[in-house]
């Protein structure tokens, strides 16, 4: 394999001694919320939020004031774009059956798709707001049948008031109960159930590093979706594709944050030898380019392959949580990918478009966990639980015989037991 890296970007891991510490941390404030409920989550709200209201939730009028001060247009946005999430949650829904089917004569195999009953979706703040979070969770859950959806974002740090557009889209999207709280306490108030809400049975959404760890020590108390890290572009190009268009997908996403990898994986010697001077140039008159530079010269990389044939076996091998395929030929990675998060093909989409309102979900996994996970769907709020009847007596001993010969290989005695006496019941010949 003829790969050549153009640029390479540091390991994007966290160190060891970071990780430890984001670990402890995360795991003395759950422990604190754990022993000292309201009283703790309170205190670590004004300590990390400075936000103590008398209610952490919303009342139903506090909501339509926020969301009065929402111009008109971006309500009109709001609702856009989750028609479209909502569109298809709802076909992938569809996509989910109940099943039922006679295996053998007299047993009788089914299994049914039951939405959890209750789910804490978090949507992160700081300074992006992430209204579209709102959809790809709250909304999400709506579809899938959720009984009690709960939402929790932080205040928004440059007014020190609940963020509106978020508090709208929540809404719009279908929580029942609103709360304005962040952080690792917004995950454990969940769990444990503080400041008046239920304890939910799952919680989901992104966050930074210490709302992502919360959710991973707080796994088998709670449900969680998946583990997800600092957002990650794959963009995989030919001589189709321009400098400016692909400089400008690397850093749209490269904004999110000073730890987010963008990559350039191309067999096209042009383009791989053009995008530094692109970079600067986009760089001089972008907004965001204090985090967006940050990223791109910690974790950018450009990578120079010789076929589409290289660039799929890095791609997966780099199993990317976006990636982008702009391409003569993109159905060809559509057809033997296997590692991502979600793809985009072809020059006239990119990941923005999935990230805000294309209707597609943006919470993905990150950190090659595409190598054994999607993203959120409607599907992760559905469990798919199987049951059994037998119908017949003669299927009852015919199962019975081979459960008792196979549970006494095991030494399980109590089982053959149990196999036994529907052998001895059923199996009798009646007169």
């Amino acid at each position: 394999m003829a790969v050549k890296y153009i640029k390479k970007g540091v390991n994007f891991e966290t160190s060891a001694a970071d990780q430890s510490q984001t670990r402890k941390i995360v795991e003395n404030i759950l422990l604190d919320v754990e022993q000292r409920g309201d009283q703790a989550v309170r205190e670590l709200s004004e300590k990390f939020d400075n936000w103590n209201p008398i209610s952490f939730r919303l009342s139903d009028v506090q909501i339509q004031e926020i969301i009065a001060k929402v111009p008109e247009k971006t309500i009109e946005d709001i609702k856009w774009a989750q028609a479209q999430v909502r569109r298809f949650a709802q076909i992938q829904k569809s996509a989910l059956r109940d099943i039922e089917i006679e295996t053998i004569p007299g047993v009788i195999l089914g299994h049914k798709n039951i939405p959890v009953n209750s789910v804490g979706c978090y949507v992160p703040g700081g300074r992006y707001p992430m209204v579209a979070s709102a959809h790809m969770s709250v909304l999400t859950a709506k579809v899938a049948g959720v009984g009690k959806i709960i939402a929790c974002t932080p205040p928004d740090p440059k007014t020190g008031f609940p963020p509106s557009e978020t508090v709208a889209a929540m809404y719009f999207g279908g929580a029942d109960e609103i709360y304005i709280l962040g952080g690792v306490q917004a995950m454990a108030a969940m769990a444990h159930g503080c400041i008046g809400m239920p304890e939910v049975d799952m919680i989901v959404g992104p966050g930074n590093q210490y709302v992502a760890e919360a959710k991973r020590q707080l796994f088998g108390k709670v449900g969680i979706d998946l583990l997800a890290g600092p957002t990650e572009t794959l963009v995989i190009a030919d001589e189709t594709m321009d400098v400016e268009m692909a400089v400008t997908d690397l850093l749209g996403q490269a904004e999110h944050g000073p730890n987010s990898p963008a990559i350039l994986l191309t067999n096209n010697v042009s383009l791989a030898n053009s995008i530094a001077a692109e970079v600067e140039k986009q760089l001089a008159v972008l907004s965001t380019a204090d985090l967006a530079r940050k990223s791109w010269e910690d974790y950018g990389e450009v990578i120079l392959a010789d076929s589409y044939e290289e660039m799929l076996a890095v791609a997966d091998e780099i199993a990317s949580e976006h990636v982008q395929i702009n391409t003569k030929n993109p159905d060809y990675f559509l057809n033997n990918m296997t590692n991502y998060g979600a793809l985009f093909l072809g020059n006239r989409t990119n990941v923005a478009f999935g990230d805000k309102t294309i209707g597609t979900n943006h919470t993905l996994p990150t950190k090659k966990a595409a190598r054994f996970t999607g993203g959120l769907w409607v599907g992760k709020f559905i469990k798919t639980c199987t049951y059994q009847r037998v119908t017949t007596d003669e299927a009852s001993a015919l199962v019975g015989d081979y459960c008792s010969r196979l549970c006494e290989i095991e030494g399980f005695m109590g089982h053959k037991k149990q196999a036994d006496i529907r052998v001895e019941r059923y199996g009798k010949v009646k007169a």
